[in-house]
């Protein structure tokens, strides 16, 4: 990765700045305009015919002894010096030019160069001395920088490090917020401080429809290309440091989100990351509802004045889901769950996939029907039994993440529960799901401890089991003894046991639904 020569540039605005160089009282007489050109050395030259000698961004300090006395020289130097692209002329007043010439003024003005003339006499020495020192410093400063980043980027890609962790390192170095958008400015992925990056979303709309998805002269964009393709693009929101260095930095950004995607192979995959850290923040509630809201709307989510379904897919591919999304024109986001924090749930079975999805509808649409119909084909494509289950829709953002948690609750309810229809809703898992969904409730799994108290450090560990199979199954003795493979006395014998220990009488109803619904809230706390 190179550093280019604008990276390790002052501009003249910046020269005429600095202290030492007050000292010559300088004045911009011509191309004011211009005093943003990088300066990339500073040359003394008396020659008329300098600009032979030039190969641009050069400032030319001279006091003009060889301009005196001729106009037409005076204007060819001018046009010399603009043919070779020089940054400025910075003529000394004295003997030769007690006052700027206006032929030479003219000629700088027309041509659009910088010139600067010094009322007082001024060792040009000084100016080279502290331009040409600030430049090394400049661009051992560019360098260490840009090898800098290139070395703790490189070192987190070739860790597999995940998106995420890349851009913290960019923001970091950059100390602003950090937007990754794909080609219809939608946002896939951000970093930075949480409260800057929200008052970026929260104008993204605006900001992705200016030119370069750029806001001003602290934004920095770098487009993201590999193999002849361009997917996106990297913005640094807000940087406060000089051009030169935000440009840098969103290049350097670039390139290595590309060899990461690069290596990475899968070409979505960024959206399904967008997708996954929004579903997973709505589902853990670890950041408030409202404050996700800007993220939503930024990655292309509609949220005004719509109704939102929130579902839960169990043994659903998630790349089949987002087809299938796509399919039938349903807005919406879809990502696997399985980096929910375990202190919200246990969301695999096995390995089996649960996958969240949220359908964004407009309020005239038939939430049912269309929920229905997207099951529907989700089994048709997957080939197999696919369970959806949904939540009541809802038309405040605000109840999205209660119904994600509740559609995750009916999904692991249904997964013991026989003969779901293909769209499980609450009614439908009836009180296993209603003890699933108040299994933290701290009175339920009191109410669980006591009621099991005798049973749960039983020096028979298979009471408890019986336990379960005999409740579940309608207190069928029959049908416990042959699931268990023991014979009727060898039943009752531990279903007195049981009795025994709980102080019970599982022939009475009252206390049987007691206790199952006790046994019920114990095995959905331990997931």
């Amino acid at each position: 990765m190179t550093v280019t020569a604008a990276e390790q540039a002052l501009s003249v605005r910046q020269i005429l700045a600095l202290e030492r160089i007050a000292a010559g009282d300088p004045e911009v007489v011509a191309g004011a305009g211009h005093l943003d050109r990088p300066v990339r050395w500073v040359h003394v030259a008396e020659a008329a015919d300098v600009g032979v000698m030039l190969s641009g961004g050069e400032m030319v300090l001279t006091t003009g002894v060889l301009l005196a006395g001729d106009a037409h020289v005076r204007t060819e130097y001018i046009k010399s010096l603009h043919r070779a692209e020089a940054a400025a002329v910075v003529l000394g007043l004295g003997r030769a030019f007690p006052a700027p010439p206006e032929d030479m003024r003219r000629a700088a003005e027309r041509y659009g160069l910088p010139m600067v003339v010094l009322h007082r006499p001024f060792p040009f020495a000084e100016l080279t001395e502290e331009v040409q020192s600030r430049l090394v410093r400049r661009k051992f400063a560019a360098v260490s920088l840009s090898e800098g980043i290139r070395t703790a980027l490189t070192g987190l890609i070739t860790a597999g490090a995940p998106l995420q962790r890349l851009l913290d390192e960019i923001a970091a170095h950059s100390g602003c917020p950090v937007v990754v958008a794909n080609l219809a400015h939608r946002v896939l992925a951000t970093a930075g401080e949480r409260s800057a990056v929200d008052d970026v979303l929260r104008d993204w709309e605006r900001i992705a429809r200016r030119a370069g998805c750029a806001d001003g002269a602290d934004w920095y964009r770098a487009g993201l290309d590999g193999r002849g393709e361009r997917w996106g693009s990297v913005v640094l929101c807000g940087y406060r440091g000089d051009g030169p260095t935000g440009r840098l930095l969103a290049e350097r950004a670039a390139e290595a989100l590309v060899l990461h995607r690069m290596l990475g192979g899968a070409a979505h995959s960024w959206e399904e990351q967008s997708a996954q850290s929004i579903l997973t923040d709505l589902v853990s509630g670890v950041v408030p509802a409202r404050q996700l809201l800007p993220r939503a709307r930024a990655a292309g989510l509609p949220v005004n004045r719509r109704t939102f379904v929130p579902l839960v897919v169990r043994d659903g591919d998630p790349a089949e889901l987002c087809r299938v999304l796509r399919l039938l024109g349903l807005p919406g986001l879809a990502a696997e769950l399985a980096d929910v924090p375990q202190a919200l749930s246990s969301v695999r079975a096995g390995e089996t996939p649960i996958t969240a999805v949220l359908l964004s509808l407009a309020r005239d649409q038939a939430a049912g029907p269309l929920t229905e119909h997207f099951a529907a084909r989700l089994r048709a494509g997957a080939g197999e039994p696919v369970v959806v289950a949904a939540a009541e829709p809802c038309t405040a953002w605000d109840d999205v993440p209660a119904g994600l948690r509740e559609a995750l609750h009916i999904a692991q309810a249904a997964a013991d529960t026989p003969d779901v229809p293909p769209v499980v809703r609450l009614r439908d898992v009836r009180l296993r799901g209603l003890v699933r969904l108040l299994r933290d409730d701290p009175h339920l799994q009191a109410f669980a401890e006591r009621e099991l108290d005798g049973l749960l450090y039983a020096d028979d560990p298979g009471l408890l089991p019986v336990l379960r199979t005999y409740l579940a199954t309608g207190r069928n003795k029959s049908r416990t003894a042959q699931l268990h493979h023991m014979s009727r006395p060898a039943l009752y014998r531990r279903l007195e046991a049981i009795e025994s220990l709980l102080g019970l009488d599982l022939d009475d109803f009252e206390q049987a639904a007691s206790v199952h619904i006790a046994l019920l809230a114990h095995d959905a706390q331990r997931g």
